[in-house]
């Protein structure tokens, strides 16, 4: 079922023209130097495509909650997926978000010279001038409307990716309010964020989440929050 996204109403990058395109189940907030709604909207086609038809190849790919080998002629979309799928050891499926915004966004850098995406609640972000990237914990948190991070890679992708189990509607096992992933690899930041956030179940588990993210290849930072109390690693730059 459709929830609108009412967060976006305060998503306006400064310099950057914002609109949201929505096919089938996916539906980007996207910000470029112009609009490229039908650019955008024929790229999530195609993506949409190339997954949805290796699924009905190996359904095993839509499933399982472990990592799989994929063939050797799949789609670029699916090979980046399996390999940040093995590296956080997670099924496939977990880092689909983060690939799909990230593909996409690669697709405008064509076209315009910065690109953010978000793609509920994970985000591939090219932009020529450091962001503020809020951290949302839940209506519930006393973290509400108080938790950011600035994110300064100029002319550098970045995916910033979060999983909760208490927030979101996607699978975790944990009980997280935010597990916030740092990578240059969107679909990378996406599934290592579902490991961290299967990992934490309590506010002890803190310390844990941040090792298990310290030894994933390519996490660059991670911030995790639960109820009163959050902890963070690498290049995490609260404001």
């Amino acid at each position: 079922m459709y929830k609108p996204r009412n967060y976006r109403r305060s998503m306006a990058p400064e310099g950057l023209v914002s609109f949201e395109v929505m096919e089938a189940e996916t539906d980007l907030a996207i910000s470029a130097d112009k609009d490229l709604s039908s650019v955008a909207r024929q790229a999530i086609t195609n993506y949409r495509r190339d997954i949805e038809g290796y699924i009905k190849k190996d359904p095993r790919f839509f499933s399982s909650l472990e990592p799989i080998d994929v063939v050797g002629d799949s789609p670029l979309i699916i090979k980046a997926m399996a390999e940040a799928s093995r590296k956080a050891g997670v099924g496939p499926m977990a880092s689909v978000a983060g690939a799909v915004a990230e593909f996409v966004g690669t697709e405008l850098l064509k076209y315009s010279k910065q690109v953010i995406i978000e793609n509920g609640g994970d985000i591939f972000m090219h932009s020529l001038t450091p962001r503020i990237v809020g951290v949302y914990a839940g209506e519930y948190s006393p973290f509400k409307n108080k938790l950011a991070i600035r994110v300064d890679s100029p002319g550098k992708n970045i995916g910033v990716c979060t999983s909760s189990g208490t927030v979101s509607h996607s699978l975790s096992f944990g009980k997280s309010d935010a597990a916030l992933l740092i990578s240059s690899d969107a679909a990378l930041a996406d599934a290592a964020a579902t490991t961290v956030g299967n990992i934490v179940k309590n506010k002890a588990d803190i310390e844990k989440g941040i090792d298990v993210a310290r030894s994933i290849p390519g996490i660059d930072g991670v911030l995790i929050v639960i109820g009163d109390k959050m902890g963070s690693w690498g290049k995490i730059e609260l404001v």
